[in-house]
């Protein structure tokens, strides 16, 4: 069985890609070919953006508005200590500091509620608070209506992390179209991946896009000979965009299908570990399916018995950022951040993706109730 299923997912496009692929071949425009142009009309339509900047990795899709706001030494950066490395690791990247916040134990998003006390010890450590890195974490985007209004008290500007939300929705609205700036992910395990590195970054701001097609090629001004400003080497490819573009052909169906496949695990395992709450008004993109046992023993348990039948598991995240090594010179101790701390011990994620046969998720959950 296949945590992630993607050689199905290719058997569905394959034509079609390999069409694209040739014509690729047959151009040799490699690098920021027309597919991608293409691909960025796409998707600012889909998200509701007025303008998307594709870029080479979701890493890069948020360390770019970092750079293009000026982000540096002496600025506090606000974000999650319960997600992927990068998240931190950008804010650290363009200079600043990053200043961890913990998460709701239901939803596992950044807790609204404790960031006044973090720009309170942000401002005594002598660090000025400039930005709000929310998560949108395994699919399901922040809440946005409460992040807006914090962010608006404390004079910070937000940049959503939609790296495993692309597909995700709140009131109506698609997830990466939140705040100034949303970035995402387009790794090939994503709910929407190409088959090596890529992203992108939503604004509805005009001199922010300007900005960040500048940084993208190195700071670029008139032509790539001519620098206006430091930047990287942030290009898409035209091969990962001709990926991009033939799996949003049918990327709505997918999201459909891991709608599907969760609502029927959270039906059968409900009562038997936590089960993901997804609010009202909410959609998740389902990146991951993620459970809460009752402890770090059963988790083990659990995992343990699905291996032995040869079902795959992962933790994500089993060591929050602010006790990872590379933190270490911020200061964090254990027990800063509980809610973190304690869905590190205990979460674990089941296979999730849209080509998951109702046999397999029988399966899973027959061993779990077992």
């Amino acid at each position: 069985m296949q945590f992630i299923d993607l050689l199905s997912q290719k058997d569905r496009i394959r034509a079609a890609l390999l069409q694209r692929i040739e014509g690729i071949l047959d151009r040799g425009q490699f690098i920021m070919g027309p597919e991608v142009t293409e691909l960025e009309s796409r998707l600012a339509s889909w998200v509701g953006s007025k303008h998307c900047v594709s870029c080479s990795s979701g890493t890069d899709a948020l360390l770019m508005p970092l750079l293009a706001k000026g982000i540096g030494p002496g600025d506090a950066v606000f974000t999650t200590p319960f997600t992927f490395v990068a998240t931190a690791e950008v804010i650290s990247l363009a200079g600043a500091t990053p200043v961890f916040v913990d998460v709701c134990p239901d939803t596992f998003n950044i807790d609204p509620d404790l960031i006044g006390h973090a720009v309170d010890e942000a401002v005594q450590r002598g660090l000025k608070p400039r930005a709000l890195i929310p998560v949108d974490l395994f699919g399901l985007p922040a809440d946005y209506d409460r992040l807006g209004a914090i962010a608006s008290a404390y004079k910070l500007w937000i940049l959503e992390d939609a790296a495993q939300s692309f597909g995700g929705s709140f009131r109506g609205r698609k997830a990466g179209s939140f705040g100034l700036v949303g970035a995402t992910s387009f790794f090939p395990a994503k709910p929407l991946g190409c088959y090596g590195d890529g992203g992108a970054i939503f604004t509805d701001d005009d001199e922010l896009d300007k900005l960040l097609r500048s940084i993208r090629v190195h700071g670029s001004g008139i032509d790539k000979y001519s620098n206006d400003r430091i930047g990287i080497n942030g290009r898409l490819d035209s091969i990962q965009a001709a990926v991009l573009l033939e799996k949003l052909a049918i990327f709505d169906d997918e999201l459909e299908a891991r709608q599907r496949i969760a609502d029927t695990y959270s039906k059968r395992l409900q009562g038997r570990v936590v089960v993901p709450r997804i609010p009202e008004n909410y959609r998740s993109a389902w990146a991951q399916y993620s459970v809460i046992a009752a402890s770090a023993e059963e988790r083990e348990e659990m995992m343990q018995a699905l291996q032995k039948e040869g079902i795959p598991t992962m933790i994500y995240y089993k060591i929050p950022l602010h006790l990872q090594k590379a933190y270490d010179f911020l200061g964090y101790k254990r027990g800063d951040f509980p809610v973190s701390e304690d869905l590190s011990s205990r979460i674990f994620a089941l296979p999730m993706h849209p080509y998951l046969a109702e046999e397999e998720i029988e399966k899973i959950c027959s061993v779990l109730l077992a």
